[in-house]
């Protein structure tokens, strides 16, 4: 990635790093990889969004979502050589493999946060964090939050996918 960061890649590294909001991290980080003309589901990013939903899965006990999910963002992250610029690649292969044997023992949820490595990208999250409203970490609303919000848009794409009326 090059490392004049995208806006929404630094506000994926604030709900990772600073309240763990990982349902807010799939979310910006699947607006921006849509925005990528001709996008795939080769992409780095993709990895990110694995990792965003596996850990999401994780903290709400849902252990099978969450290893399956956890093992296939580690392997693209293998794969496609997801290390981003000012992210320390080799230490979140590590954080990743400890997450999936814990999930895989069904241990409780435990974080890890990404390691920045590049001084201008601490300062580009710091500003960037400044500008959010962060909800508290492990609220009801970062930990539950697909619950909490208005998803009929989402059945009702899911219903007409399936060739039911809503």
């Amino acid at each position: 990635m090059d490392p004049t960061y995208h806006p929404l890649f630094l506000k994926f590294i604030c709900y990772f790093n600073k309240n763990q909001d990982y349902f807010e991290c799939h979310e910006v980080l699947e607006e921006y990889w849509k925005s990528i003309p001709n996008y795939t589901k080769e992409h780095p990013l993709t990895a990110y969004i694995l990792l965003s939903t596996g850990l999401y899965h994780w903290r709400r006990d849902n252990f099978n979502g969450a290893f399956r999910t956890l093992l296939k963002a580690k392997q693209r992250m293998l794969d496609q050589d997801c290390h981003m610029s000012g992210i320390d690649g080799e230490k979140l292969v590590k954080d990743i493999n400890q997450s999936i044997d814990k999930v895989k023992n069904t241990e409780p949820f435990s974080l890890f946060t990404l390691s920045l490595t590049s001084e201008k990208l601490k300062v580009l999250v710091e500003e960037t964090a400044s500008t959010m409203e962060l909800l508290p970490r492990n609220s009801n609303a970062v930990i539950h939050k697909h619950m909490l919000r208005d998803r009929s848009d989402i059945l009702e794409q899911r219903e007409k996918k399936k060739g039911r009326p809503f």
